[in-house]
């Protein structure tokens, strides 16, 4: 399923899955010592800590592989991304203008350091040949 802010936020809205992603974001995890940790915090069935990871793996937050038969899971890097740029366009709506400016102000700043390198006559122009 494909990854969208509404998606990722629904899930993460659930302490359990909260959790499932602290404990994922140490390294990949298998599902076993997921369902271990959970249980460590909360009483909660094996059943429905995979019900979790579905939902997070729909969401395009956690990555699984099998190996065998055991599942191993793993953050995905393009959730948070999509996360992080939602979150950063709220709180900072200006943002994707930031390095253009940059690169503006790196301009305007080389073009005052050459007309200072240039000398001037006493009529303000050039002293360069044309």
């Amino acid at each position: 399923m494909s990854a969208s802010p509404a998606r990722i936020f629904e899930a993460l809205g659930d302490p359990v899955r909260r959790r499932i992603l602290e404990v994922v974001a140490t390294g990949e995890q298998p599902a076993g010592a997921l369902v271990d940790s959970v249980r460590a915090h909360t009483p909660i069935s094996q059943p429905a800590v995979s019900q979790h990871l579905k939902v997070l793996r729909d969401a395009g937050l956690v990555t699984v592989r099998a190996e065998g038969t055991r599942r191993l899971y793993a953050l995905a890097p393009s959730g948070l991304d999509i996360a992080r740029a939602w979150l950063t366009h709220l709180a900072e709506p200006l943002a994707p203008f930031t390095q253009p400016l940059d690169a503006l102000a790196t301009e305007v700043a080389r073009g005052k350091r050459e007309r200072r390198a240039t000398p001037r006559t006493h009529s303000g122009e050039d002293a360069r040949p044309a």
